[in-house]
């Protein structure tokens, strides 16, 4: 029995021994026949049947960015209180810039506007009276929300269009915040100003109105050659100064649109004193300024202007 029980353990070793033999060929088989799994990520196509992710390329092309053509014909320099454009019309492409304002006392003033506004039309029509070295810059409205309480439409209008109430033109002398504009710039500024016998509001500071500080950024941005305010009214030229005296070259051109329009030349504006006003602000930063002051609130004085323009033009065509 004990060699039996031998003989039959043998056999069952050389069994297992056997079986082993033949199943561990078929698991390297098997093993060799897994492929490796792929770890990226399939690229999903779009609509074109294109990649969303595309290789990086080494040198890669860059394409120039789009910018929208600046409107060489006119430039909205800033925004009024209530949100109205305030925009800069120009003519000709000469390097000395001439800079024209009206509108600075919105609706009490409105024939200022009208006269920049008709200026805008016969420069329009008549190019060849600019000179080649020189480009006219026009600015009809500097206080928009004034000009609305007096005249009845939007932007270009005419006589027949403004309200004929006293008090809604002294209303139009100031923007929306009731501040005078030509007494927010930084010459002499203070914070209550005056108007023939009346005070004013200069605003908080200088240039805290939206308005007076469009045209101070305009000016800071442009190589101005001179500046030509128009106000109303009382008839004659102004120099301007801040406390330096007039540049000789105001002086020049005060009395050159003087002689040619027919009104007085004066050096100063003495009628009452005036704070923060604005063509004084550009003699303070060496801009030759002057004020012309129409004769009454309710004509352009077509005849008298358009000589002085003409003159100035003259002058700076040398």
């Amino acid at each position: 029995m004990k060699k039996i029980s031998i003989v039959l353990a043998v056999a069952a070793l050389v069994v297992v021994g056997i079986g082993i033999g033949l199943y561990i060929p078929k698991l390297y088989e098997t093993n060799e026949a897994i492929p490796p799994q792929n770890t990226q990520t399939q690229t999903i196509p779009n609509q074109n049947n294109n990649p969303t992710s595309t290789p990086k390329d080494e040198n890669p092309v860059v394409e120039p960015q789009t910018q929208t053509p600046e409107n060489k014909e006119q430039t909205v320099i800033g925004k009024s209180v209530e949100g109205r454009d305030i925009t800069a019309y120009h003519f000709g492409t000469g390097e000395k810039e001439i800079l024209f304002v009206g509108g600075i006392h919105g609706g009490y003033a409105w024939n200022t506007a009208l006269l920049a506004y008709q200026v805008m039309d016969y420069l329009k029509a008549n190019p060849s009276v600019i000179p080649g070295s020189i480009k006219v810059t026009v600015i009809p409205v500097l206080n928009p929300d004034g000009l609305n309480k007096v005249v009845s439409v939007t932007g270009r209008f005419s006589a027949t269009d403004v309200s004929s109430s006293p008090a809604a033109k002294v209303s139009g002398r100031f923007n929306d915040h009731t501040v005078d504009i030509n007494r927010n710039f930084d010459c002499g500024w203070k914070a209550t100003g005056t108007w023939q016998n009346k005070t004013v509001s200069g605003g908080t500071a200088p240039f805290s109105e939206p308005e007076s500080a469009a045209i101070r950024d305009y000016a800071q941005a442009h190589k101005l050659t001179a500046v030509i305010a128009w106000y109303s009214s009382g008839g004659g030229v102004y120099s301007s100064s801040c406390g330096n005296g007039i540049l000789p070259e105001t002086q020049t051109i005060t009395d050159i649109y003087a002689k040619a329009s027919g009104y007085q030349a004066y050096k100063n504006f003495e009628s009452y004193q005036v704070s923060g006003d604005m063509t004084d602000w550009f003699a303070k930063n060496s801009v030759p300024a002057i004020g012309v002051l129409l004769s009454t609130d309710n004509n352009v004085e077509w005849d008298k202007n358009v000589a002085g323009i003409k003159a100035l033009f003259e002058h700076y065509a040398q």
